[in-house]
C-alpha cells in the first residue's frame, strides 16, 4: 500500500514540507515550493483548538496536505499541559491530513492516534535529540518502538555535532529501508542530511518559510532547489 500525506504520495524522492507557526500562515499557504505543509501548533503566541483550527482551514484552502504538530516542551516545543495538547490535536484532526507526536508521548496519547489511523489520517511518531546524535543501536529502536506505537512514519531529528554523527543518522537510515522513515540532523553540521538523508530513504525533509524551527533549518525555496538537484523527479 503507498502511503499518502493527504493525496500527495510518500515514495521516491523525499516529499519537502514547509514548516511554521501562527506568524507564518500566510507564508505557508503560499509556500512555493512545498509539497506539504507542517503547522507547528506549539509556535503560537496563544495556542489553542479554536485558533489552531482557524489556522488549518486557511491552509486548506492553500491547496497543500498539512501536518498538525503539537510538540512537546521536551522536545523542543512549548510547555503545556497535555490536556491542552490532546485537546489541540482532537479540534484540529479534522482539519489535518497527518499528525506528529513524539515516541516519547504516543502512548500517552494512544487513543489520538488510533483515531487518526482509523479517520485515514497519517501518523508520523517522532523523537528528537536537541544535543547530540545516539548510538546506532538507539536510533534503530527508536524507529521500532514508533512502529509498535502505531507510526505510519518513524522520524528521528538527533544534531550532528561530528562527521561521525552524520555518518550514524544515515547508517540507521539505510538500516531501515525500505519502513518508511524520515532522518536528518540539526545544526551547522546536519544542514546537509536535509538532502543526503533522501539519498538513504527519509521520506520527508523540512524547509522555513519565516523564523526557522529548528537549528539548520534550509529556507523552503533552497532546500527545494538542492532536492531537485539532487533528486531528479
Amino acid at each position: 500500500m503507498t502511503l499518502k500525506i493527504g493525496s500527495v504520495p510518500l515514495g521516491g524522492r523525499p516529499l519537502v514540507v514547509a514548516a511554521g507557526g501562527d506568524a507564518e500562515v500566510e507564508a505557508l499557504a503560499g509556500a512555493d515550493g512545498a509539497d506539504v505543509i507542517e503547522l507547528r501548533a506549539d509556535l503560537f503566541d496563544d495556542p489553542g483548538p479554536a485558533s489552531v483550527t482557524r489556522a488549518l482551514t486557511r491552509l486548506r484552502a492553500g491547496g497543500r496536505p498539512v501536518i498538525l504538530t503539537v510538540r512537546h516542551a521536551s522536545e523542543g516545543g512549548r510547555a503545556m499541559p497535555d490536556a491542552q495538547r490532546l485537546a489541540i490535536y482532537d479540534a484540529g484532526l479534522a482539519e489535518a491530513h497527518a499528525i506528529d507526536v513524539e515516541v516519547a508521548t504516543a502512548e500517552v496519547l494512544a487513543p489520538l492516534v488510533t483515531r487518526a489511523r482509523d479517520g485515514g489520517r497519517l501518523v508520523i511518531l517522532s523523537a528528537h535529540d536537541h544535543e547530540r546524535t545516539p548510538a546506532l543501536g538507539t536510533l534503530l529502536g527508536w524507529m521500532a518502538r514508533a512502529d509498535a506505537l502505531g507510526a505510519h512514519v518513524a522520524k528521528v531529528v538527533t544534531t550532528a555535532t561530528s562527521l561521525d554523527d552524520v555518518r550514524t543518522l544515515l547508517e540507521a537510515t539505510l538500516s531501515a529501508y525500505p519502513r518508511p522513515v524520515a532522518t536528518f540532523a540539526m545544526g551547522p553540521l546536519g544542514v546537509g542530511t536535509r538532502v543526503l538523508c533522501g539519498l538513504a530513504g527519509s521520506r520527508l525533509t523540512y524547509g522555513a518559510v519565516g523564523r526557522p524551527t529548528a537549528p539548520g533549518q534550509l529556507g523552503i525555496g533552497e532546500l527545494r532547489a538542492w532536492i531537485d538537484r539532487f533528486h531528479p523527479a
